[in-house]
């Protein structure tokens, strides 16, 4: 194992923002059930222990409490917001409920030196979101911050390396958080920030190998980052063991299925199974409107899908998929936690019991980010690596309301003419995501001298570096009027574009 910082989960929606944090100082983190025992991170051989926030609160009995024993690993532990309140009710301090929510921006002021604050100034910007606070140090601790609802927003027991921060330094918005979060690492963990994506490569390929053995594995593959990753991955380790096998599900992109035909059937040399079900899927999502529902379908069709072409392949023992860590993250609480659910996702989640595959996800510990780079270190191209994400149910998320034919069309066409332009003006590589949504709603317009009564396409472009939050990306006016204008002129059914100009959160990237 590389060097490790555990990162227990209480049910924060930042755990694994915390967990990405961590990973660009190239220091390995892992995400453990809040109730992990401490045993087992001393077998695991933590160099650091990070407690997140989460949605509790300490007076509540159901309440998520940590093994007490992890404080005596002799290991630096941090704890964030409800990791600093777990730390004042384990360790002998005081908590109460507040009259009232702090939550937003406030003011840190330092007023001890301390390793977790080293090259700080005296006042930064932070982030809160708590509903208690701690109101007595536990024994042996010392404040070495406070803001204006807290006196004790940031504290230490210097002996034990054990800190406190009532405040979140994993969020942008948090003035040198990343500072605090590398000197707690580098500083008081020793952490020496030597984990590579090689060094992934080399784990992963001998893990695989361990797993499979001799044995065959499927793979949903889709064309996009995760799934292409996923298979250079698993047949660097397995070579002709791994059969790929896309989906022509009726819901792709312009031009989908020979792309992925040419590259990984005839470039890479990969088994490739084409299933051609376009009907299939299309049949079973007439009349459905409940993004959760068509995402189900879309899902359970899969799997109906997948298990034909098994029968049709013959001895299949595991199904890959490039389950990455935000979907793991938005679909269940981690291990269990009180997070909440945002969406599902099609690939993450068992199979039914008769098919008799096991669950292969070599990815399903990365972030976007690190899957690139991952890529590209498995010497993929460009085009694949940096491809902009597209969801597991295609198009069928991105036409709000009943998917019809015509619907799809009309936002497959829209979606090319923004890919295209966004090529041409090199801003498809500088962006996190770009793409049209299919708006049930129809406006008036003139086109010549006619009355039109047509629908509506949205366009969503946003930066990001995780997918964990996004912003939409301010490109010029211009670019944008060429967009609508050929929009508008060369897909028929479309008088009008508007553009999406929500972040992450309080939006999602996909509308669905």
């Amino acid at each position: 194992m590389p060097e490790t910082i555990a990162v227990l989960d209480f049910g924060s929606q930042y755990t694994q923002v915390i967990a990405r944090r961590l990973r660009e100082f190239h220091v390995y983190s892992k995400v453990y059930r809040f109730d992990t025992p401490a045993s087992e991170l001393k077998a695991d051989g933590v160099n650091g222990i990070i407690l997140s926030g989460g949605p509790s609160s300490v007076f509540s009995e159901s309440a998520p409490m940590p093994d007490p024993d992890l404080f005596s690993l002799e290991v630096p532990v941090l704890g964030i917001c409800y990791g600093l309140q777990l730390l004042g009710r384990i360790l002998g301090g005081k908590v109460e409920k507040s009259t009232e929510r702090e939550y937003g921006r406030g003011t840190l002021n330092i007023l001890n030196k301390s390793a977790l604050f080293k090259d700080l100034p005296d006042e930064i910007q932070v982030w809160n979101s708590h509903g208690d606070r701690l109101i007595e140090l536990p024994a042996g601790f010392m404040t070495i911050g406070k803001t204006e609802n807290s006196d004790f927003a940031a504290i230490e027991n210097r002996d034990r390396r054990i800190f406190g921060l009532q405040f979140h330094p994993e969020v942008f918005h948090t003035e040198r958080g990343t500072d605090i979060i590398r000197n707690f690492l580098i500083d008081i963990c020793q952490c020496k920030g030597d984990w590579t994506m090689a060094g992934y490569i080399e784990m992963s390929v001998e893990k695989i190998r361990k797993t499979v053995g001799d044995r065959h594995v499927i793979l949903g593959l889709s064309g996009g980052v995760d799934s292409s990753v996923a298979a250079a991955l698993i047949h660097r380790a397995i070579g002709e063991q791994l059969t790929c096998v896309f989906v022509d599900n009726g819901l792709l992109r312009k031009d989908e299925v020979q792309a992925v035909e040419k590259l990984f059937g005839d470039n890479f040399h990969m088994n490739l199974v084409v299933s051609r079900t376009a009907d299939l899927f299309l049949d079973k999502l007439v009349g459905v409107t409940d993004p959760e529902r068509k995402r189900k379908i879309i899902g359970n069709t899969f799997v109906e899908v997948f298990e034909q072409e098994v029968e049709k392949i013959g001895e299949v023992d595991f199904l890959a998929q490039g389950t990455i860590y935000p979907d793991v993250i938005e679909s269940v609480p981690i291990g269990g936690n009180p997070a909440a659910l945002i969406k599902s996702h099609h690939n993450v989640g068992g199979l039914p019991e008769r098919m008799k595959l096991k669950i292969l996800e070599p990815l399903n510990q990365l972030f976007k980010d690190e899957v690139r780079r991952l890529g590209e270190e498995l010497g993929l191209p460009k085009s694949v690596v940096w491809r902009q994400p597209f969801p597991g149910p295609g198009l069928a998320v991105r036409i709000i309301g009943d998917i019809t034919p015509e619907r799809l069309r009309i936002v497959r066409e829209a979606d090319a003419i923004l890919m295209e332009e966004m090529k041409a003006e090199d801003y498809y590589y500088k962006v996190w995501q770009s793409f049209a949504v299919f708006l049930p709603v129809q406006s008036v317009g003139v086109m010549g001298d006619e009355r039109t009564y047509d629908f509506v396409i949205a366009l969503r472009i946003v930066e990001s570096i995780d997918a964990m939050t996004a912003d939409w990306a301010r490109l010029p006016h211009e670019f944008l009027q060429k967009v609508s204008n050929r929009i508008i002129n060369e897909v028929q059914g479309v008088n009008r574009v508007v553009l999406d100009i929500s972040s992450k959160p309080p939006s999602t990237i996909e509308w669905e």
